[in-house]
C-alpha cells in the first residue's frame, strides 16, 4: 500500500517536472524573440535603406495592391499626407459634429477579438507538434485590459489596424491547407503579448504619439516601411521556416512589429505640426468670429450715430448740466412791491401774502398786526403763494423758509412749482415722469433752495404746498434772470465807475486793501487795531494827504462795518469806497482831493472778520437772519459797551451834573474791562481812546433808516427823588439845580431819549438819508412794517429798538466822537448782482456825510506863551455836553448854523468866553482861545487841607507884604502851617460861623420886610442860641469825599454842613480878586 502510494506522488512529480521543463523552454523561446525584436528594428531599418523598395513582398496580397496603386501616382510622402488628411478629417468629425457618436470610435479594439475565436484555432490540431496545445494558455496574455487599449490610445491606428486583420484573414483563407496558416491567431495574441510586455501601449499618449517611438525610428522617413529581406527569404523556404520555430517566431515578430511603425509613428510629428484636425473646426469658428465682429461693428456704428444725434438733440434743446444761476427777484430786499404778492388765503390780517419775504421778521406777538410770514386759512383746499415779476423772466429756483415766532414752529416739508404767463392757464413743472415734487424745511429759521434742471421762461410763479409742520406758514424768494431787452428794468445798473463788484472773504479783503495801497501810496495807510477772538487782524486804511500822522487843525473822521458778520452790504460798500477815492484823487477829482487833504477818514471794512466768514460759507440768501450775527465767542460787539447812560441819568437825578459828575468823557465803570467784554470791543475802546475822532457812523443791515442816539432809553424817574441830599430843602432847589429839576420835571411822565445835542444828530441823519437814492422812499413802509421814520428815513433808536450800552452812547459820553447806525438796506447779504446798485445809491450820501465834519466850529486852545493845551473843555452854552481838545490843542465841535458863546476852560489858566458866528457856508467856523494862568493851582492846594473840599474867603483887607494875592488870611494860614496846624483850623471856622450868623439875619430881616412881617427879638435870639450847637457838630464832623460813592444814601437832616456854608458865601459876598466859575472837571 505504501509502494502504491509512493509510486502515485512520484509520477505526479515527475509530471510536474515535465511541465514545469516544457514551460522553461517556452520562457527561453519568448526571451530570445524579444531580444531579436529589440535588435530587429535598428537591423531592418538599415536593412531597408539600403534595398529597392520594388522588391519587398508582403504576405498578404490585397495590402500590397493598396498601396501599389497609389505608387504609381504619389510619393510614400504624399500618400501617408493623404492618409494623415482622411483621419484627421474623420476624427474632426467624429469630435465635433457627431459629438454623440464618439464613444463609438473606441468600439475598434474590438476587431481584434474576432481572432480570439476557437475556430481559428482549430488548425494547430491537425499538425502533431505538441506545442500546439499552448496555444490556450497565449490568450491569459490577450485578456489584460492592457492588450485591447493599444488601438484606443493612438486614433491613427483606427485606420491601418483593420487592414493588418484583414490580411491576416484573406492569408488565412488563401493558404487553408498549408499548416503555418492554422497559427496565425496565436501569432496576433504573441503580438499583442509582445506589445504589453514591451509597454508600448503605455508609450504611445493619447494626444502626443511622438513620445513611443524609439531612436532609431527617428530618422526614417514619413512614407510606408519596406519589409525586411528575412521575411522574402522564409516566403521562399516554407518548409523550412516551419520546421524551425525559433526562426519561425523571429520573422513573424519582425513583420507584425512594423505594423504600428508604419502606420502611426511618423505621421504623427507632422500631424501635430500642421494640426490638420481642427481645419473644419477653425473654420467654422473664423466665420462665427467674423459674424460676431461684424456685428460688433454694426453695433458700434449705431452706438456712435446715436450719440450724434443725441448731442445734436441736446444742443437744440435749452438743457443745462449745471442749473443756471441767477440773483433774487427782490422779495426780500423789497424791489418786489407789495402788490406783485398773491396768496389763496390768509389766516388774519397779520399773516398776509406781503409777510411772505425771506427773512421777514414779526413784531414780537403771533397775534399783533405784523406776522413774521404768510399764513393760508386752513379750512382752504388750494393752497399758493404767487410771484408776479410784471414780464418775462427765467426762473431757476425757489429759497423757502418757515415762519419768524418765538414759539411756534411753523414750516412747509414738500411743495410743487407752477408757471404761467396770464396767471389763468397754469404749467406744473414736470420731471419727465410725474409732477416735479420739491422738499422744503425742516425747521423755521434755515433758508432752503431748490433749482430747477433748465430755466423756465414765464411771467409768474406759483409755489403749491403739499406738506407742512404746525400751520402753513411760508416766507420765499425767487430766483430770476432779466430776459435781454432795449428796455432797462430796475434790476438791471450800469454802473459808472469801474469798480470791483463782488464779496470779499478776510484773504480777499486783505489782498484789496494791499492793492488799494500799492495804488495810492502817498494818501493811503494800512493798519490794524487789535485782533479777533479767532486771531484774525481788524484792518482799517487811513486816507489822508499825510497818513500816519495827525495834522493840527485836522479832523478825524470813521467809517465801521461789520459789527455783525452777515451784514455784508456795510463791507463791501467800504471796500468800494476805498477804490473810488483812490482812482478818482488819481485822476483829480476836486471833490475827493478837497476830502482826502482836509480831513483824516479811517475805514474799517469788518470788526467781527470771524462771523464774517461763517455767512461767508454758507452764500447770499442761504444765511438765516441771526447766523454770523454774534462773535465767536456769543456778543453783539453793538451793545457789548460799557453802560455809561446811567451813570449819566443817574448823577442828573441827584444833581451831580457838571459839578461832581461830568457830561462828557465819563470814565469807565471801574473793572468793566475785566469782565464780559469781547476782544473786539475792548479793541474797539482803545483805539477811539487813542483817536481823537469828531464824527463817524457804523454801517449796518437789515433795515433802510438812520438811527441817532440816545439808543437806550432814560426809565421815568420815580415818585418823591429829588437830585441831591437838599432835596427836603424846597427854598434851595431852584438856587442850586433850577434848570435841571425843570427839565426833570418836563420828563417825569415820559422817558428822555434825546441827547443834549440832539438837533445836531437830526442834521447829521437827514444829511445821509437824503443824500440816499432811496432811503426817504417810505410809501412802501418800512423792511417789516409801517414806515417808522415819519417820512424821513431818520429815526431815534431809543424811540424805535432801544438798547443797552450801545456803541453809538459810548462815543458820545466817553469821547467827542459824534457817531450815528446807518442801516442800508433790508436785505442783509445781498446778491453780487446788486452790489452795482447799491453803491450808486449810497456813493453820494457816504461822501456828504464825511463832509459835515466840517460843520461847526474849530480852533486851537493855547497858553499865552503859545504852548497848546491839551485837555482843554470846550463848553457852549445852552448845551449841556462839552469836549476836549486833544493833544495838539486843537478841538471840533459840530453846531448848527447860528450864534453861540463858547468858553476854554484849562487847568491853572483863567476860562475865556468867546462869540462865535456858525454860518451855512461850508467848513467850520474858526474859534481859538488863549488863555492865561491863574492861582487855580494854589488853590488846589489849600483845598486839599479841607479835604478837596471848595473853599472861597472873602476879606476886605489889603495884602500885606509877603502875604498871597489871595490876602492876609490866606498868606496868614500859609505860613502858621507848619507851626500852629490844627489851631489855625479851628480859628478860622469861627470867623465863618460868625460870618454865616449875620448873613443869615440880613436874609431874615428881608424876608420879613417883603412879607409885611413884624420882627421881633426872639428871632436873633433864635439865631446866635444855635450857633454853639452848629459848632460843636462842625468841630466834631467827620467829612466824607464825594468820589467814595456817586450814590450815598439819602439823609435828611437839616443842619447846613461846611459845603452849603461855603456856598452861601459865594452867593452872598463877591469875590475879591477871582472872575471864575468853579467846575468839578477843572481839577
Amino acid at each position: 500500500m505504501r509502494g502504491a502510494v509512493l509510486s502515485l506522488w512520484l509520477s505526479l512529480a515527475l509530471c510536474c517536472w515535465v511541465l514545469c521543463w516544457a514551460g522553461g523552454v517556452e520562457g527561453q523561446d519568448t526571451a530570445r524573440v524579444q531580444t531579436q525584436v529589440r535588435q530587429a528594428g535598428p537591423v531592418a531599418h538599415e536593412r531597408d535603406m539600403e534595398e529597392d523598395r520594388e522588391e519587398v513582398m508582403m504576405d498578404d496580397p490585397g495590402v500590397e495592391v493598396e498601396e501599389n496603386k497609389p505608387k504609381k501616382k504619389k510619393s510614400p510622402e504624399e500618400v501617408e499626407a493623404a492618409r494623415a488628411k482622411k483621419a484627421a478629417e474623420r476624427e474632426a468629425k467624429a469630435k465635433k459634429q457627431k459629438a454623440p457618436k464618439s464613444p463609438k470610435a473606441t468600439k475598434a479594439p474590438k476587431k481584434p477579438k474576432a481572432t480570439k475565436a476557437p475556430k481559428a484555432t482549430k488548425a494547430p490540431k491537425a499538425t502533431k507538434a505538441p506545442k500546439a496545445t499552448k496555444a490556450p494558455k497565449k490568450p491569459k496574455a490577450t485578456k489584460a485590459p492592457k492588450a485591447t487599449k493599444a488601438p484606443t490610445a493612438t486614433k491613427a491606428l483606427k485606420v491601418t489596424k483593420p487592414k493588418v486583420t484583414k490580411a491576416s484573414k484573406t492569408t488565412g483563407r488563401k493558404d487553408e491547407g498549408l499548416k503555418p496558416v492554422a497559427k496565425k491567431p496565436t501569432l496576433e495574441e504573441e503580438e499583442e503579448k509582445l506589445l504589453i510586455e514591451l509597454g508600448w501601449d503605455r508609450l504611445i499618449p493619447p494626444v502626443t504619439p511622438k513620445e513611443p517611438q524609439e531612436p532609431g525610428q527617428d530618422r526614417r522617413p514619413s512614407g510606408p516601411t519596406p519589409p525586411s529581406t528575412g521575411s522574402k527569404t522564409l516566403t521562399e523556404h516554407d518548409q523550412d521556416y516551419w520546421d524551425a520555430k525559433p526562426d519561425r517566431e523571429r520573422t513573424t515578430t519582425e513583420v507584425i512589429m512594423y505594423v504600428p511603425e508604419e502606420t502611426t509613428m511618423p505621421p504623427m510629428p507632422w500631424y501635430e505640426e500642421y494640426d490638420y484636425a481642427d481645419l473644419a473646426a477653425k473654420k467654422l469658428e473664423e466665420e462665427a468670429e467674423k459674424a460676431r465682429k461684424e456685428k460688433e461693428e454694426k453695433v458700434e456704428r449705431l452706438r456712435k450715430m446715436w450719440e450724434e444725434e443725441e448731442e445734436e438733440r441736446l444742443r437744440q434743446i435749452p438743457l443745462h448740466a449745471e442749473s443756471k444761476k441767477c440773483p433774487p427777484l427782490g422779495l426780500e430786499s423789497h424791489r418786489v412791491d407789495d402788490d406783485q404778492l398773491l396768496a389763496s388765503s390768509q389766516s388774519h390780517h397779520g399773516f398776509s401774502a406781503q409777510r411772505g419775504r425771506l427773512n421777514m421778521q414779526s413784531s414780537g406777538d403771533d397775534e399783533g398786526v405784523y406776522g413774521g410770514a404768510w399764513c393760508a386759512e386752513p379750512e382752504e383746499n388750494n393752497h399758493w403763494f404767487e410771484v408776479d415779476a410784471r414780464r418775462e423772466v427765467e426762473f431757476t429756483g425757489v429759497i423757502v423758509q418757515g415762519r419768524n415766532s418765538d414759539t411756534a414752529e411753523d414750516f412747509v416739508s414738500t411743495f410743487h412749482v407752477s408757471f404761467s404767463n396770464d396767471s389763468r392757464e397754469w404749467t406744473v413743472l414736470h420731471d419727465g415722469y410725474a409732477e416735479w415734487l420739491f422738499y422744503g424745511n425742516v425747521d423755521r429759521d434755515t433758508p432752503v433752495m431748490v433749482q430747477f434742471d433748465w430755466p423756465i421762461v414765464a411771467r409768474y410763479i406759483r409755489i403749491l404746498p403739499q406738506s407742512w409742520n404746525g400751520s402753513l406758514c411760508l416766507r420765499a424768494e425767487v430766483m430770476a434772470c432779466q430776459l435781454p431787452s432795449s428796455f432797462r428794468s430796475e434790476n438791471e445798473v450800469h454802473p459808472t465807475d469801474d469798480l470791483d463788484y463782488r464779496h470779499h472773504n478776510y484773504k480777499d479783503m486783505r489782498q484789496m486793501m494791499k492793492v488799494i495801497n500799492e495804488e495810492c501810496p502817498n494818501i493811503t495807510r494800512i493798519y490794524n487795531i487789535g485782533k479777533s477772538s479767532a486771531g484774525l487782524k481788524m484792518y482799517a486804511m487811513e486816507i489822508s494827504d499825510n497818513p500816519g500822522e495827525h495834522q493840527t487843525g485836522e479832523p478825524e473822521f470813521r467809517y465801521t462795518a461789520g459789527l455783525h458778520g452777515n451784514e455784508a452790504l456795510g463791507r463791501e460798500l467800504l471796500l468800494l469806497l476805498m477804490q473810488f477815492m483812490c482812482k478818482e484823487y488819481n485822476d483829480d477829482n476836486p471833490r475827493v482831493r478837497r476830502l482826502v487833504e482836509g480831513v483824516r477818514i479811517h475805514l474799517v471794512p469788518s470788526l467781527n472778520p470771524d462771523a464774517y466768514e461763517l455767512a461767508y460759507e454758507m452764500g447770499s440768501e442761504m444765511g438765516n437772519w441771526g447766523l454770523g450775527h454774534w462773535t465767536e465767542e456769543g456778543y453783539d460787539i453793538f451793545q457789548n459797551f460799557p453802560d455809561l447812560n446811567s451813570v449819566l441819568w443817574g448823577a442828573e437825578d441827584r444833581g451831580w451834573v457838571p459839578r461832581i459828575v461830568p457830561n462828557h468823557h465819563i470814565p469807565l465803570p471801574e473793572n468793566f474791562l475785566n469782565g464780559s467784554v469781547a476782544l473786539e470791543t475792548k479793541a474797539v475802546i482803545n483805539w477811539m481812546e487813542r483817536t481823537p475822532f469828531v464824527l463817524g457812523a457804523n454801517l449796518q443791515g437789515g433795515e433802510k433808516v438812520v438811527a441817532y442816539p440816545f439808543d437806550m432809553q432814560r426809565p421815568p424817574k420815580a415818585a418823591g427823588t429829588l437830585g441831591s441830599r437838599r432835596g427836603s430843602r424846597p427854598g434851595m432847589d431852584h438856587e442850586m439845580n433850577e434848570e435841571t429839576w425843570a427839565r426833570m420835571q418836563r420828563q417825569n411822565g415820559d422817558a428822555l431819549r434825546e441827547t443834549a445835542d440832539d438837533t445836531m444828530f437830526r442834521w447829521l441823519a437827514m444829511s445821509y438819508a437824503h443824500s440816499h437814492l432811496t432811503m426817504t422812499e417810505t410809501q412802501r413802509g418800512s423792511c417789516h412794517t409801517d414806515d417808522i421814520s415819519g417820512g424821513q428815513g431818520i429815526i431815534n433808536r431809543a424811540n424805535w429798538k432801544p438798547v443797552v450800552g450801545s456803541m453809538n452812547d459810548f462815543s458820545y459820553l466817553h469821547t467827542n466822537c459824534f457817531e450815528l447806525s446807518i442801516f442800508l438796506g433790508c436785505d442783509k447779504f445781498p446778491h453780487e448782482s446788486e452790489l452795482p446798485l447799491e453803491w450808486e445809491n449810497n456813493r453820494e450820501a457816504l461822501l456828504s456825510f464825511i463832509e459835515q465834519v466840517h460843520r461847526g466850529i474849530k480852533g486851537i486852545v493855547r497858553d499865552m506863551e503859545g504852548k497848546p493845551l491839551a485837555n482843554a473843555t470846550i463848553s457852549v452854552e445852552g448845551i449841556k455836553h462839552d469836549v476836549k481838545t486833544a493833544a495838539a490843542g486843537d478841538y471840533w465841535r459840530l453846531l448848527n448854523p447860528g450864534e453861540y458863546r463858547v468858553m476854554a476852560r484849562a487847568d491853572g489858566h483863567t476860562p475865556q468866553t468867546r462869540l462865535c458866528m456858525v454860518g451855512y457856508d461850508s467848513g467850520a467856523t474858526p474859534c481859538s482861545f488863549a488863555l492865561a494862568k491863574s492861582n487855580w493851582d494854589r488853590i488846589k492846594q489849600i483845598m486839599d487841607l479841607h479835604g478837596k473840599r471848595p473853599i472861597r474867603l472873602v476879606t476886605k483887607a489889603p495884602p500885606q507884604a509877603g502875604s498871597d494875592i489871595s490876602g492876609g488870611a490866606i498868606g496868614s494860614m500859609n505860613t502858621t502851617k507848619t507851626d500852629t496846624g490844627g489851631r489855625t483850623a479851628d480859628s478860622q471856622n469861627a470867623k465863618n460861623l460868625r460870618r454865616l450868623r449875620l448873613m443869615r439875619l440880613r436874609q431874615l430881616r428881608l424876608r420879613r420886610l417883603r412879607a409885611n412881617l413884624s420882627t421881633t427879638t426872639t428871632v436873633a435870639t433864635t439865631t446866635t442860641t444855635q450857633a454853639p450847637t452848629t459848632t460843636a457838630e462842625l468841630v466834631t464832623e467827620s467829612t466824607t469825599s464825594w468820589y467814595d460813592s456817586w450814590f450815598p444814601v439819602e439823609s435828611l437832616y437839616t443842619e447846613p454842613t461846611q459845603a452849603e456854608i461855603l456856598t452861601e458865601i459865594q452867593e452872598v459876598e463877591p469875590t475879591q480878586d477871582y472872575t471864575f466859575d468853579y467846575k468839578f472837571d477843572d481839577y
